[in-house]
């Protein structure tokens, strides 16, 4: 008797896994799209409409985007699927006839927490490995494209905006020569210090400099007073030349030719505690020629911000448990077979957490506060609201 029994629940808990299992895929593939997809316009759709990237680059560069989009979608799939296979259990009153079969509440949810662990375990290795890895591939090959060939980024009846300290617009282009060539020279604060227009000319790249250098014919030039360049009570120098002075335009801001800069977010776990004990060890270490161009570099601010950047990663990881354990007596409790209610339900929860992590992120000034312990405050939040409505549940 006991062991057709076990056989029953065994059974049970295989279709309780594998409900939830493939929902929280389904979940998971959506919401990866639904992440990707602003950073696919931004950063893809222009070059590759403008013929800047071929088809194949630009698809193994949404490839490289999953990784990144994965570890955001993890904990809102888990929570979405959790919901909807267990609302719609219990809609159908298959809860009530398990646990009027003598099978409690913590029985039942067993196969869904160890789906969570596993997907928990799953985030931590795609938000310490596989994401950053992805996002220095991603950056690096986007480079590399834009690279190879350079004059790709100018694009005819086109306002380009790529470049730093400049705005190009193009009318026509007739091979190697381009026509009705606009050059817009702006100052720190973006204001136009000076208008260029050349009735045709040529763009050539130049890589021991990294920049291009347009040479303009027939050109007409106006300067503005660099003082205060949108100051139009006085009028602005203009003149026509035969050919403008050489202007170079660089590109270092798009790519360099020393490689891309990895922001620290974009480290493994080895290499952020590897740059976190190298700060620790140089407490004061020599500015450098990045540093005191910008602001000197503070050690103590830098471990911090490695620190909260571990920290984030582990509870956005620790996140899909969380919301397991809140989405089992949510799913239950609440019994709807409509998916808009718990897909709505699941992005309060979702946006309720995201918004108290912000919140922490916002204290990375003020070390006092201990801003890395201050972030498990969310999943200590959810994981302590999911034990009370668990225990809730299963005392009814």
């Amino acid at each position: 008797m006991n062991l057709r029994r076990n056989r029953r629940v065994n059974l049970l808990d295989r279709y309780i896994f594998k409900s939830v299992l493939f929902t929280c895929a389904a979940a998971v593939g959506l919401f990866t799209f639904v992440v990707a997809l602003p950073n696919v316009v931004k950063d893809l759709l222009g070059p590759w409409l403008a013929g800047q990237l071929d088809t194949p680059a630009f698809l193994r560069l949404i490839g490289l985007l999953f990784p990144f989009a994965i570890s955001f979608a993890l904990p809102m799939g888990m929570l979405t699927g959790v919901l909807l296979t267990l609302g719609r259990l219990s809609a159908d009153s298959e809860i009530t006839a398990m646990r009027a079969s003598g099978i409690s509440v913590a029985r039942l949810a067993r196969p869904v927490f160890i789906l969570a662990v596993l997907c928990a375990v799953l985030a931590v290795y795609v938000n310490f490995d596989s994401m950053p890895r992805a996002r220095v591939q991603f950056h690096r090959e986007l480079a590399e494209a834009v690279r190879a060939n350079p004059l790709r980024l100018i694009v005819p009846k086109t306002f380009i905006r790529d470049f730093a300290g400049y705005v190009i617009y193009i009318g026509e282009q007739d091979g190697p020569v381009f026509r009705d060539l606009w050059l817009w020279e702006l100052d720190a604060q973006r204001r136009v210090r000076r208008v260029v227009h050349a009735d045709s000319g040529r763009i050539d790249y130049d890589e021991a400099s990294n920049s291009l250098i347009p040479t303009l014919d027939n050109a007409k030039v106006e300067d503005r007073d660099s003082r205060d360049p949108e100051d139009f009570s006085r009028s602005p120098r203009a003149a026509s030349v035969e050919r403008a002075e050489e202007v170079r335009i660089s590109l270092d801001r798009l790519f360099s030719r020393n490689g891309i800069r990895v922001k620290t977010e974009w480290l493994t776990y080895p290499e952020l505690r590897a740059a976190q004990a190298r700060l620790a060890a140089d407490p004061d270490p020599a500015p450098n020629a990045a540093a005191t161009a910008t602001a000197p570099v503070d050690p103590q601010r830098e471990i911090l911000k490695i620190e909260l950047i571990v920290q984030e990663k582990f509870n956005l990881s620790l996140a899909v448990f969380s919301f397991a354990l809140l989405g089992v007596p949510l799913g239950i409790k609440v019994s709807r077979r409509e998916t808009s209610a718990n897909l709505g339900i699941a992005l309060l929860l979702v946006l309720g957490y995201y918004f108290l992590t912000v919140m922490v992120k916002w204290l990375d000034q003020n070390p006092e506060y201990r801003p890395e312990l201050l972030f498990w405050l969310p999943n200590v939040l959810f994981i302590g609201l999911g034990t009370w409505l668990f225990r809730r549940l299963d005392r009814n």
